[in-house]
C-alpha cells in the first residue's frame, strides 16, 4: 500500500511539473514581428534638423512668424497669406486609421488683427488648397488630421501639381516609413504667379493670398533611432524637389529633383541648419537619383 501511494505521489508531481513547463512556454515572449518593430517609431520634434528661416513667434515678425503646432511647425507670411515653409517629422507613429476630415478652416492662433484665409478663399480660382503637411501623414487622431486642414498649412497649388506630382512623392514618403525609416520633411513655395486650371494668376482672395510660382520640398531619410540631427551623415539620402506651380506638370516627381543648395539659393533659407556643416556641404550639393516608388 505504501509503495502504491508513493507511485501515485510521483505521478502527481510529474503532472504538476508538466503543467508548469507548459505555462512557461506559453508566457515566453514571441520573437519580434514587423508589427512589433513598428512600435519602435516615435513622434519627434519637427525642427530637429533646423529652423530654415530662423522664424520666431513674435507678431513683430509678420513675414517670418513661427507657428509651433503638435503636428508640424511653420513659418507664416502674413502679407502673402501662405506659409513660407512647413516642417514636420514623419514615422509610423504618426499614421493610424483616422479618415480624412476635410474640415478646412481659418487658423485661430494667428495674431489678432491679421487677415485669416478662410475655407472659401480659393473658391473658383482654378487652384487647389494644397497641403504642405499632407492629411495622410497625420491620421493618428481626429485632432492630428484636422490640424492639417488649417489654412496656414495651405498654398494655392495647380491641381495637376497637387493631385499627381506632389501626391506621388507624398505616397513614396509613407512607403519609406513602412520600411523602418523615419523621415524629416520641409516644404514650401516662393515667387509669384502660377497657372492653374483656370489660367494664370498672381493672387487670390482680393489680393490677400499670393499664388507662388514654385513649390519645393526636402526629404531626409533616416533609419528609426534617436539624436536624429547627429545621425545625418554624408551617405544619408536627401531628396530635394522644386516644381513650377503649373497645371501642365509631368506626373513623375523624380523628374523635378534638384539639390538642397539650389533651393537655398532661391529662397535664402538654411534648410538643414542643425546638421553639421561638413555633412551639409556634401548632402546639400547632391541631386538624389534613388528609387521613386
Amino acid at each position: 500500500m505504501k509503495r502504491t501511494l508513493t507511485r501515485i505521489s510521483r505521478l502527481a508531481l510529474l503532472a504538476i511539473l508538466a503543467v508548469a513547463c507548459s505555462k512557461d512556454e506559453q508566457n515566453t515572449p514571441a520573437a519580434p514581428t514587423a508589427a512589433t518593430a513598428a512600435q519602435d517609431a516615435t513622434r519627434d520634434g519637427h525642427l530637429a534638423l533646423g529652423n530654415p528661416s530662423g522664424a520666431v513667434a513674435n507678431a513683430a515678425a509678420p513675414t517670418n512668424y513661427l507657428l509651433s503646432k503638435a503636428q508640424y511647425a511653420a513659418s507664416y507670411h502674413r502679407d502673402r497669406g501662405i506659409p513660407n515653409w512647413v516642417s514636420w517629422h514623419l514615422s509610423s507613429a504618426w499614421v493610424g486609421s483616422t479618415p480624412r476630415q476635410d474640415n478646412f478652416a481659418s487658423d485661430p492662433t494667428l495674431p489678432s488683427g491679421w487677415y485669416r484665409a478662410t475655407s472659401s478663399s480659393y473658391n473658383g480660382s482654378g487652384f487647389d488648397r494644397g497641403h504642405n503637411c499632407p492629411s495622410a501623414d497625420r491620421t493618428g487622431s481626429v485632432a492630428d488630421n484636422s490640424a492639417t486642414f488649417l489654412m496656414t498649412n495651405m498654398m494655392p497649388q495647380a491641381p495637376q501639381n497637387n493631385q499627381r506630382t506632389w501626391a506621388g512623392l507624398e505616397t513614396y514618403c509613407r512607403t519609406l516609413i513602412n520600411q523602418g525609416n523615419e523621415v524629416y520633411i520641409v516644404c514650401g513655395s516662393y515667387g509669384r504667379g502660377g497657372t492653374g486650371s483656370a489660367g494664370y494668376k498672381t493672387t487670390l482672395d482680393g489680393g490677400r493670398v499670393t499664388v507662388p510660382s514654385r513649390c519645393w520640398k526636402v526629404v531626409v531619410v533616416l533609419p528609426e533611432g534617436t539624436s536624429d540631427a547627429g545621425r545625418v551623415g554624408t551617405a544619408t539620402r536627401v531628396i530635394a524637389l522644386d516644381t513650377p506651380n503649373d497645371n501642365a506638370l509631368n506626373t513623375s516627381w523624380g523628374s523635378y529633383r534638384t539639390s538642397v543648395d539650389a533651393i537655398e539659393a532661391a529662397t535664402g533659407y538654411d534648410i538643414l541648419s542643425a546638421v553639421s556643416g561638413a555633412v551639409q556641404n556634401v548632402v546639400e550639393a547632391r541631386v538624389d537619383n534613388g528609387p521613386t516608388s
